[in-house]
């Protein structure tokens, strides 16, 4: 007999390793992530690996709600850690996942999640080959968590890390911010606006290809996601021991993001994004990048937001739109909890 998932619901012997866990491999997951390797059916997947550094990123996610406008826990947890991976300048390989499972979860709602997972794979030609389910009593979980680990294969010449900014380097993000935190309270707390705001949640190692193939000196990529625009330059100005800083009037944010904002008392520059990436780069390089980030889907809003200084290392100070100076400072305490 079938999983009944249209009215079905995940119990402890979905977890147990008996055959009502082998029907939900192969009824859920196998049957929506299918591919040569996963089909092998070991405890691991085997792959040949070419010439070049090999980079692995993994990421947990608990976001609440499940379901957001843009997207779910699902296509989210494939495109967080494809980002993961491709912020080395790497190109994304594979990918595991891992489920933890609350009892009494519905199995129709666990498969729209993993079929958007796969549809988020196949998109970004990146299959999951391996990976692990597991059922936890009702009330000790909260429906589901998704654990994904991505490989990836850095090509010979690329030194992309957060240890490179220079003084004199440009600062560019390859779009507006803000966008996925704000979708994901709205979401929560049932507030309306009158422009609907989406995730931004995507993959953007095809962007990152693009940006590598124009042959610019890119000294670090990275995703700015739990705390935002601001916290990632904090994290970067830190680990390079470099000052930065930004211009406000070019930080593009979408009217609909900075309302919202200002409605829940939120900074937009410490919100989540899923979909965006700050570059830092050779002051020379940056207009040429600019122009091939803008050229790119996910990269049409992009700007160049600041600069690289020697002052102050390890802050970041801004000049407002009202003609003044401020410092961006780290996060402090938790602006939106789970939201990735």
């Amino acid at each position: 007999m079938r999983l009944d998932v249209r009215k079905g619901r995940v119990d402890m012997t979905h977890g147990s390793g008996g055959r009502a866990m082998a029907q939900l491999i192969e009824e859920i997951f196998i049957n929506c992530f299918d591919n040569e390797l996963l089909r092998q059916a070991n405890d691991q997947a085997a792959f040949p690996v070419r010439s070049g550094r090999m980079v692995m990123s993994t990421d947990g996610h608990v976001i609440s709600p499940l379901f957001f406008p843009g997207g779910d826990i699902g296509s989210l947890s494939v495109h967080g850690t494809i980002n993961d991976v491709a912020m080395s300048g790497a190109r994304p390989l594979y990918l595991s996942a891992a489920f933890i499972l609350e009892e009494g979860f519905p199995l129709a709602d666990l498969e729209r999640i993993v079929v958007s997972m796969a549809k988020a794979a196949n998109a970004a030609g990146v299959p999951v080959v391996t990976g692990d389910t597991k059922v936890v009593e009702k009330g000790k979980a909260d429906g589901v968590f998704i654990t994904t680990t991505g490989v990836g294969r850095v090509p010979e010449g690329i030194n992309i890390s957060g240890d490179r900014a220079a003084a004199g380097d440009a600062i560019l993000v390859s779009g507006t911010v803000g966008d996925h935190g704000v979708a994901i309270m709205s979401s929560r707390e049932n507030l309306e606006f009158e422009t609907a705001i989406q995730s931004d949640s995507a993959a953007l190692h095809t962007l990152v290809a693009d940006m590598l193939a124009a042959g610019a000196d890119i000294h670090c990529l990275r995703d700015p996601t739990r705390g935002g625009l601001a916290t990632t330059l904090n994290e970067l100005a830190q680990q390079s021991g470099v000052g930065m800083r930004l211009r406000e009037v070019d930080i593009p944010v979408l009217p609909a993001v900075a309302d919202a904002c200002e409605l829940l008392g939120l900074d937009p520059l410490y919100v989540a994004n899923e979909g965006k990436l700050i570059c830092i780069c050779k002051a020379a390089d940056a207009d040429r990048l600019l122009q091939v980030m803008q050229a790119h889907p996910l990269g049409r809003q992009a700007a160049i937001i600041g600069e690289v200084t020697a002052e102050e290392p390890g802050f970041v100070q801004m000049d407002t739109g009202f003609g003044g100076s401020r410092v961006v400072d780290w996060l402090v305490g938790e602006q939106l909890p789970r939201i990735c």
